[in-house]
């Protein structure tokens, strides 16, 4: 009986391992299995006189192969490789939107400043101020254009966020289902290795979209926690994420994840709280890329149209009128904050300086004691310091000045946000398309005198500003007695050389400055204009600055294109971080290019050590076919031993009874 019960324990045991086995091998291509093992052990020997006599073997469990070290590592390697996965993937499509050739916005600008030339070579030709003003349009186009695949990227990154989220709730629900499963089973006193398996299957996908941390719980069950600290998962309860616009700031368009337990305050958590996964690379891209790449756009369309626009209303149309805007701007930039202070950027400011604009959104942070504080560049975190809110008003910023109205003074602490180049390009507009507004002609024009003995030479005449009353008075025959109008520079050869300026706004003409020094090549300013001479004058020589809407000069300015080529000039002007006008979509491209590059790379970089990770775990938790197969053959040659056993067990059992029976 003994060899019988000895021969039956083998039997089955060597049955299951060859189970275990099947079971493997069933399961090679499962994802998150982890290999099992039957570990069989000695049944207590019967103590005799002559010792103890073995009664064979028994499975003593089921072995999970599996190392937690490893699994967590892969499983936050993972975490990090989707981040940076899905962030160099937007990166890609962002950087397509800023191609290069002929289709791009750079040949669009360069195509509309280089147009210009043709209008300097003939101010009269219709067609070549219609061509100028074309081009104008279609630079617009391509800004809007651009501007526009920026919000189909915000939007489908939204919506792929949105996605992930409910699909992170939905993994959540299934650990805390699977908890409660292993909860229960754990009661019998074996592990219930398939439903482990299930959860840390679960648990690695999840990381795809949110990096977890796990803590084991003392009934088996596993809690799952994201941002740090939020207990995504415990027991058998389950939390949820959710999406929408961070509530620092309301309209600022800023993503955010918010954490979800009933009864509690949504948990706003950033892509620097969540660690990696999918969740924390779109996060990152719409706040922080996405944001950049609006605001090098944004700058490129507010530099350029105020630029031109400033330049356009210091010219004269076809019909002596001052230029009206060439692209539509905003006037000012409300400022975001859940506080009550209302503050503002104005465009339309004597300070506002487009070729000082950097690409960066704006963070006004007032102190526990206002109205003092700090202004936050937020692309590099550099901090402008303020007293007062009169302080702040006469600071220029990168070209910007932040003004607040003393009605509403801000709070203890609070947080202003001002997005100065939202949504600038997705609005611009040409606005001149008649080829008589082209502002093309000087406002102001000059004459050497007659009786000039020296060798002066007019080399530049310009004017600086829009404001007609700044220019040189017009003659006014009916004035008694008649004034001549314009301005005249009055030499005196020294040395030292020097000039006088005298209106020809009165009779007899007034002296406004006496013995200013001259200097040839250096300009000369005067009330929104400016001149620059070469040579060297003798005393009485004579140049007048008049209007160009003077009647004694008839309608030259019809044939002037003084401001055209001034137009043309500013494509050489430094404004772009020291880049010119013409080289600006060439350095957005390049930090475009950039950053997109340096996500191509840390991506590579997570995917290969995620790679090696897995590698590591399913050395040990993984399926080996031929391992497997050989494990088959021996358990199969123990099963048939075993079977052999039972039969020579019943063999001599027979003998026995027939033996006895005699």
């Amino acid at each position: 009986m003994s060899l019988l019960n000895v021969g039956s324990r083998a039997l089955l045991a060597n049955q299951v391992a060859l189970q275990t086995a099947g079971h493997n091998i069933a399961n090679v291509s499962t994802p998150g299995y982890s290999r099992q093992s039957t570990v069989m052990q000695t049944v207590q020997g019967q103590f005799t006189g002559g010792g103890y006599i073995g009664k064979g073997v028994q499975v003593a469990t089921i072995l999970r192969n599996h190392n937690e070290l490893l699994t967590r590592q892969a499983a936050a390697a993972a975490a990090v490789q989707a981040g940076d996965a899905v962030r160099s993937e937007r990166l890609d499509q962002m950087q397509n939107v800023f191609s290069g050739g002929t289709a791009g916005l750079g040949a669009a600008i360069t195509d509309m400043l280089n147009a210009l030339g043709d209008v300097v070579s003939a101010p009269t030709d219709q067609t070549a101020r219609t061509v100028v003003l074309t081009r104008m349009d279609e630079m617009a186009a391509r800004m809007r254009s651009s501007s526009e695949q920026l919000q189909e990227i915000a939007y489908s990154v939204t919506e792929q966020l949105k996605s992930d989220v409910d699909r992170v709730n939905a993994l959540a629900q299934s650990i805390a289902q699977v908890n409660e499963q292993i909860a229960r089973a754990k009661g019998n006193g074996q592990p219930p290795n398939d439903l482990l398996d299930q959860r840390d299957q679960f648990i690695r996908e999840l990381n795809q979209y949110v990096q977890t941390t796990q803590i084991p719980a003392d009934d088996g069950t596993l809690g799952v926690f994201v941002g740090g600290s939020q207990a995504l998962v415990l027991g058998n309860t389950a939390a949820q994420l959710a999406v929408g616009e961070s509530q620092l700031f309301p309209g600022s368009q800023q993503m955010g994840v918010f954490f979800q337990r009933a009864g509690a305050q949504p948990v706003e958590l950033g892509a620097g709280t969540l660690g990696g996964g999918e969740l924390s690379g779109l996060l990152r891209f719409a706040n922080e890329d996405l944001v950049e790449g609006r605001n090098l756009l944004g700058r490129l369309a507010l530099a350029i149209g105020a630029s031109l626009n400033a330049q356009q209303s210091m010219g004269l149309t076809l019909d002596g009128e001052p230029g009206k805007p060439l692209f539509s701007l905003p006037a000012q930039v409300d400022g975001l904050t859940k506080g009550a202070s209302q503050g503002r950027i104005d465009f339309g400011s004597a300070n506002f300086d487009p070729t000082q604009l950097a690409a960066s959104d704006y963070e006004v942070r007032f102190s526990d004691s206002p109205p003092g504080g700090m202004v936050v560049r937020l692309s590099d975190n550099k901090t402008f310091g303020f007293s007062d809110l009169d302080d702040l008003r006469g600071q220029q910023i990168d070209g910007l000045t932040f003004d607040f109205d003393a009605a509403h003074p801000p709070l203890a602490g609070e947080r202003v946000l001002f997005k100065p180049f939202d949504g600038v390009a997705g609005n611009l507009q040409a606005l001149v398309h008649s080829p008589r507004d082209l502002a093309a002609a000087n406002p102001v024009n000059a004459q050497m005198g007659t009786a000039n003995g020296g060798t002066l030479q007019l080399v530049q005449l310009a004017s600086t500003s829009a404001d007609p009353a700044l220019r040189p008075p017009v003659a006014d025959a009916t004035a008694t007695p008649p004034t001549a109008g314009g301005i005249e520079l009055r030499f005196d050869e020294g040395p030292p050389t020097t000039y006088d300026i005298l209106s020809h706004g009165t009779n007899p003409p007034t002296t406004v400055a006496a013995a200013q020094p001259f200097t040839a090549g250096q300009p000369i300013a005067y009330q929104g204009w400016q001149i620059t001479l070469q040579g060297t004058p003798r005393t009485g020589d004579t140049v007048t600055v008049g209007n160009a809407l003077d009647p004694q000069y008839g309608d030259w300015y019809t044939r002037d294109a003084g401001n055209a080529s001034a137009l043309m000039n500013l494509r050489d002007a430094q404004m772009f971080d020291g880049s010119t006008l013409s080289d600006g979509y060439a350095g957005l491209m390049a930090q475009v290019g950039t950053r997109a590059q340096s996500a191509q790379y840390a991506a590579r970089l997570s995917d290969a050590i995620a790679a090696n990770l897995e590698a590591s775990r399913s050395a040990v938790s993984g399926v080996n076919l031929d391992e497997e197969a050989a494990k088959l053959i021996q358990y199969q040659q123990a099963y048939q031993a075993s079977a052999k056993m039972l039969q020579i067990a019943q063999t001599i059992f027979d003998n026995l009874l027939q033996t006895v029976s005699r």
